[in-house]
């Protein structure tokens, strides 16, 4: 039994290894000198001119305040309106209420691809092209956030709500004071969902804004691929501080996920 034990968790220890392996290549490899970028051994000494390169001598500092600043609209944005709707879809009555959340749902099967055309136009029209408004607004809306919050609404007591009515508050200070502190839990996963799926976006960035002012982290380390074709150290420099705020991202979202799960007050 023990040997079964320990074979499952060597393993396990493999597994874990040769998934993490990529990172730490990438991690050392970042620091390495140019010469040694591709050696298999350990690098006979570590320096950081390649990322001091990379935020200095180009722009990524403002690349990565882009992403960030529109990564952190389209979240907040976006929770409080998916939070709205899915409230709405779970707990209020209306004709045509079943054929909204089909036709939200019905959007899950849709790529970005297929509608990227249209929604160049749609942006276009408005007069959204290359600001900030272009790369926020067509990002909030996310059917898999509204899909999810309602499923989490349907299993919120309904005593809950009618002690709220009780003391006089109608759908929105119930929505307010009740179900959306009891909602911490989901908001906090879908916070680090969406951030992080902002972070990495590139097809829609790279569509809609043509301006390098407005160039996000990831289409800034595509150009940069066609212009250090010969210097990949400082491409991998830029890979790996793109990916350190997704980590603190993941790693904080984490521990507020437990944290409201712990205070929830929802059994």
């Amino acid at each position: 039994m023990r040997s079964r034990v320990r074979g499952k968790a060597l393993l396990a220890y493999l597994v874990a290894l040769l998934t993490v392996a990529p990172l730490l290549w990438l991690l050392l490899a970042a620091f390495r000198p140019e010469s040694e970028l591709y050696s298999a051994t350990w690098p006979s000494s570590l320096t950081l001119d390649n990322v001091r390169y990379v935020l200095t001598e180009v722009p990524f500092l403002r690349y990565l305040a882009n992403s960030a600043f529109v990564s952190a609209a389209v979240t907040a944005v976006a929770l409080l309106l998916h939070s709205m709707a899915a409230y709405a879809l779970a707990r209020m009555h209306f004709r045509g209420r079943g054929i909204a959340f089909a036709t939200i749902i019905a959007t899950l099967l849709i790529s970005l691809p297929v509608i990227l055309v249209p929604l160049f136009l749609v942006v276009r029209t408005l007069g959204m092209v290359d600001t900030y408004a272009g790369l926020i607004v067509p990002g909030v809306f996310n059917a898999f956030g509204i899909f999810l919050l309602r499923q989490f609404y349907l299993g919120v007591p309904r005593e809950l709500e009618d002690a709220a009515q009780l003391d006089g508050c109608g759908h929105w200070r119930t929505y307010w004071h009740v179900v959306l502190p009891l909602s911490r839990p989901m908001l906090a996963a879908l916070a680090v969902l969406f951030f992080l799926t902002n972070w990495n976006s590139f097809l829609w960035p790279l569509v809609v804004a043509q301006d390098e002012s407005l160039r996000v982290v990831q289409v800034g380390i595509a150009s940069l691929q066609g212009q250090y074709a010969s210097k990949q150290h400082y491409v991998i420099a830029a890979a790996l501080v793109a990916a350190v705020p997704t980590v603190l991202v993941f790693l904080f979202g984490q521990r507020k996920l437990i944290d409201s799960l712990k205070t929830t007050g929802l059994k």
